[in-house]
Order: structure tokens, then sequence, then C-alpha cells
């Protein structure tokens, strides 16, 4: 039996013997047979090996990731695609790195269940050193300059520490140069991730201040504060704001919180949030959904699907299986190119009517018949 042979490029890792023999090789063949020796090997794509698994919080999990050669480098701060397979399934979500990645080669994302989320909940309740995740785009803008000064502040909550916690973390290895405060909201105390280590680093560096707020529970320990994000809350906890640049990263509506109350007052500010926030709903937002046809040109298919949601669940709810990744506009994992019609961000209401044009799948949905080269 023969095979065809196949131009894939090999990873970043692959050495001069690999790039000669690549227009002789398939690498789904190839993948298989080295994958019977280790998983973790393959052709060109970043696999990674799960070599410690250690709970974190209630519902939360840190997996410690030994990446093959493929993958890329990453930053502090930033976030790569993880992908697994759930139920037969591949499935492809965004996680933050939480660690500083160093000469070990060793990368750690902290991953929250979510209610209903089949990745997470596979991540946190299934996966065991010795099994293997797929690592995809490394993206994210929330890295710290190389000559960072003066005085900082993160605001993080929920699973919104886990970039920051990169960044603290970064921080304490160079000695904690900048005077930084991290304000961390959760909603009870069995939530919290990196406490332990966290109040550690506030004792042992002078220029690290940790305040912990609980929005469900009552303050008991000094560091401790209670309530929602707040002008008088930021006012008592944060004395010197105007004096800050603030890094924020949580829910979209934190996020949108924090930057009210502190786009007038502090040095800069930059965020990332991990779900959109609710946009403005237009008229044509707000009118009943209708059905568009999409045609489909890489698989030749054709398919009806209803204006009212993004493409990208559109096109999941019609079985298809779009590249996609945080979900929320910021990776470009699920870009596409759409050829004929028009779309709207979901997030903005901007109308997107040029053709040829890319479209983000996840935050942008059918207004007339479309064609997109998926």
């Amino acid at each position: 039996m023969s095979a065809t042979t196949s131009t894939v490029t090999p990873g970043p890792g692959a050495g001069p013997l690999q790039r000669l023999i690549a227009p002789l090789v398939e690498p789904a063949i190839y993948d298989f047979w080295v994958g019977m020796v280790n998983p973790a090997w393959s052709w060109s794509r970043a696999l990674a090996k799960v070599v410690e698994r250690r709970v974190e919080a209630q519902d939360a999990v840190t997996l410690v990731l030994k990446p093959n050669a493929h993958c890329g480098k990453v930053r502090p701060g930033q976030h790569v695609n993880v992908s697994a397979e759930v139920n037969g399934r591949r499935t492809t979500r965004s996680y933050s790195i939480t660690n500083v990645p160093g000469k070990n080669g060793l990368l750690e994302i902290t991953v929250k269940r979510v209610e209903g989320g089949k990745l997470s909940t596979h991540l946190c309740r299934d996966l065991r050193a010795g099994d293997v995740v797929e690592l995809g785009t490394v993206f994210g803008e929330m890295t710290l300059p190389a000559q960072a000064k003066g005085k900082w502040l993160f605001l993080a909550a929920g699973s919104g520490i886990t970039p920051l916690m990169s960044l603290t973390r970064q921080q304490a290895l160079q000695g904690m140069p900048l005077d930084l405060l991290l304000v961390y909201w959760a909603k009870t105390r069995a939530e919290l991730c990196f406490v332990p280590e966290l109040r550690a680093l506030a004792a042992r560096h002078p220029n690290f201040k940790l305040q912990i707020v609980l929005t469900h529970e009552a303050q008991t320990l000094a560091d401790e504060a209670s309530g929602l994000i707040s002008a008088p809350q930021l006012a008592e906890l944060v004395h010197d704001l105007s004096e800050r640049q603030i890094y924020a990263c949580g829910p979209g509506g934190f996020v949108d919180a924090a930057r009210s109350l502190t786009k007038d007052v502090a040095r800069g500010f930059l965020a990332e949030g991990f779900t959109p926030s609710a946009p403005a709903m237009t008229a044509d937002q707000t009118a009943e959904p209708t059905t568009v046809r999409v045609q489909l040109r890489k698989s030749g298919r054709a398919l009806d699907l209803s204006s009212g949601t993004s493409l990208l669940v559109a096109l999941e709810e019609a079985g298809m299986s779009p590249a996609a990744g945080c979900r929320i506009g910021i990776c470009r994992t699920c870009v596409c190119t759409k050829h004929e019609g028009t779309t709207q961000d979901i997030t903005t209401g901007d109308q997107d009517t040029e053709p040829d044009t890319q479209v983000r799948l996840c935050v942008s949905r059918a207004l007339t018949d479309l064609s997109l080269d998926i």
C-alpha cells in the first residue's frame, strides 16, 4: 500500500535531517508509529505530557506539562490553546500559563472546572500524569516590558488570577523590582488559588502587597476585604491609584467595571476578559433571528444557519468542528476568510460587507447569506 507524501513544514524544533526528509514523510503516519513508542513524539505537532497534577483550590487543578520540541516560546502572562479528545471529539480551549517558563522547559496551566465545560471537566477530573494534550497557538499581550518601572496594580477576579500569577512569579524571580499591589477577588476562600505562595511572597518582599477580596464571605484576616469592585472599595484599598499602571483580568463584566472606575485616574490600563462583555444591542440584533445560507468552500457543503448566534456556535450545532480557542475574539484561532456576504461583530455591533475579509467566527454572526473559506 502506498502513501501520499506531504509537504507539511516541520515544527520549530526540527533539525537539519527532519527538514531534509520532510518532502518524503506523511506526518499522520509518522505520528501514529512514533506515538506507539512515546505519545508525546510527533512530526510537527506541539504535544505535551502531563508530568504532575495538583489540586490548587475547589474545582481547580494545576497541570505541569512537558512539551515536545515543537512548542513555541511562551512568555509570562500569555495564553496557549490546549486540545484533548473528549468523548471522541477534539475540544480546544485557551488557558493561561501560570509559571515562568525556564530551562527545564515545563509549562504550568491552572484549570478551573466550568459547569458544563467539556474540556475543563476533562482536564480537572480525568487527566492524569502520563496523559498527553496538544498545544496550539500562543497569544496574549499582557506581558511586562523588559524594563518595567514604577508602581503597578494587578486586578484579578476568579480565574483571572492565572496570567497575573505568572507575572507575579516572574517579578519574584527578579527580586520584585516593581512596587506591585495585587488585589484578588473570589467568591469564597475555597476558590482562592495560590494564596499560601502569594502570602509568602508578600512577607518576603516589601515591594509586593497582596489584598484578597471575598464577594460571598465576610473578611476575617488582615489581608482580606469583602464586596464587589466599586469606587469606594478601590479608594480604600489603593491609596495611590493615580500613580499605578494597571493590568486587569477576569470576567468581562469585572474588566469593564475596572476600566470604567480607573480610566480617568490610573497611569495606564490593560485588560483581558475571559468571558465576553455584554454587548450593546443594536436594532438589528434585537430582531428575530433568521436563517441564512452559508457556503463552505473548502468542504463543499452548504448549511442553513441561524443569524441569532455566533458563526462558531452555529457551525458547531450543525456538526462542524472549525478550529477555535478562546471563543471570545482574542486568540484568532477561528479566523477565516469571508468571501461574500455581511457579518456583524456581536461585541461591537460593527458590520462587515467587504468581500474577501478576515472574520472571527466566535464573535461574528451572519446577517446575510455567506461564503466562507472552511
